[in-house]
């Protein structure tokens, strides 16, 4: 069974559009499909984004107790991995270091994002970084 760190910009996007592809990966993962693992600084700086970005609040209407709820629901049904090992430089954008260390901890085969700054890598240290669209593509056989 493959293992994925989804970054925050997928678990935003499930979020915001829950009949959209991210929210389809999700899906997957709960019925056992796939393994996510998750830091605890993913689930702070996607919890941070949706509870504080004006822009998606002025597009999306949402309480924060959904947010929350949202948040405790990650918790429940993914992995998450604390100790994560000390990165720098991997990435363009130093907060997406954390995305690699946390794959690193988990031993994970892919990175799943929408970060282009992740998604140029292609790979690290044999993890492959893909989209969402790309890794259910992947899953169904299709690629």
């Amino acid at each position: 069974m493959p293992t994925v760190v989804a970054d925050t910009t997928v678990l935003v996007s499930a979020f915001l559009a829950p009949r959209g592809v991210a929210s389809e990966l999700l899906r997957r993962a709960r019925r056992g499909t796939f393994e996510i693992v998750l830091a605890p600084a993913i689930l702070e700086e996607m919890q941070d984004r949706l509870l504080h970005r004006r822009r998606i609040r002025r597009r999306y209407p949402y309480s924060d107790e959904r947010v929350r709820r949202y948040q405790r629901l990650l918790q429940a049904t993914t992995s998450v991995v604390a100790g994560l090992p000390s990165i720098t430089g991997v990435v363009r954008d130093p907060n997406d270091d954390m995305v690699i260390a946390c794959a690193l901890a988990a031993a994970a085969d892919y990175v799943v994002t929408r970060d282009k700054d992740l998604l140029s890598l292609g790979a690290h240290e044999g993890i492959r970084m893909v989209t969402p669209r790309q890794f259910l593509d992947l899953l169904d056989g299709t690629r």
